[in-house]
């Protein structure tokens, strides 16, 4: 497990990095572009997920009991990528209604926005600021992992209003 507040002296990469522009299918099996991600200038979680990954799942049924609580705070938007390839895809629907998960849910079947996110295994978390730069990753889940999420997504929250006072 690796979590990681990205600083300027830990990853100048990532640092100020933006989200890259890749396509993918939406529930329905629209396309769409990684780039149209956005919340209005609040914080945005991307998590990346499958069908067949146990702690994927854990980790997004606990994020689910607190997330109408994190947007009542920090306004914040979680959107999860399915990793699952042509042959497990037709199970992540089911699964996502099954589990009521109010998540934005998408489809990254062919693996490119994947690739492009340099996500090794799932699950993998980013978190990105108001101005849509990313701000802490984390790879792995283990019980209690949300907290150290839910404070990674209150920080962003702050940079953006210390921004906008600025």
């Amino acid at each position: 497990m690796i979590s990681t507040i990205i600083t300027s002296a830990q990853d100048k990469e990532t640092k100020g990095r933006t989200l890259p522009s890749v396509d993918l299918k939406t529930m329905t099996g629209e396309n769409i572009n990684s780039l149209t991600f956005s919340n209005d200038g609040k914080p945005l979680v991307i998590d990346f997920w499958a069908t067949w990954c146990k702690p994927c799942i854990e980790e997004l049924n606990e994020i689910h009991d607190l997330y109408a609580d994190w947007i009542k705070e920090t306004c914040v938007k979680i959107i999860i990528i399915s990793i699952d390839d042509a042959r497990t895809a037709t199970r992540v629907a089911p699964l996502v209604n099954g589990k009521g998960w109010d998540y934005e849910s998408y489809l990254d079947m062919n693996g490119d926005f994947k690739r492009a996110m340099n996500v090794n295994m799932p699950p993998q978390t980013f978190v990105l600021n108001g101005n849509g730069e990313f701000t802490w990753q984390h790879v792995g889940y283990e019980p209690g992992n949300e907290n150290e999420l839910y404070e990674a997504i209150k920080k962003a929250a702050a940079m953006k209003r210390a921004s906008e006072t600025k």
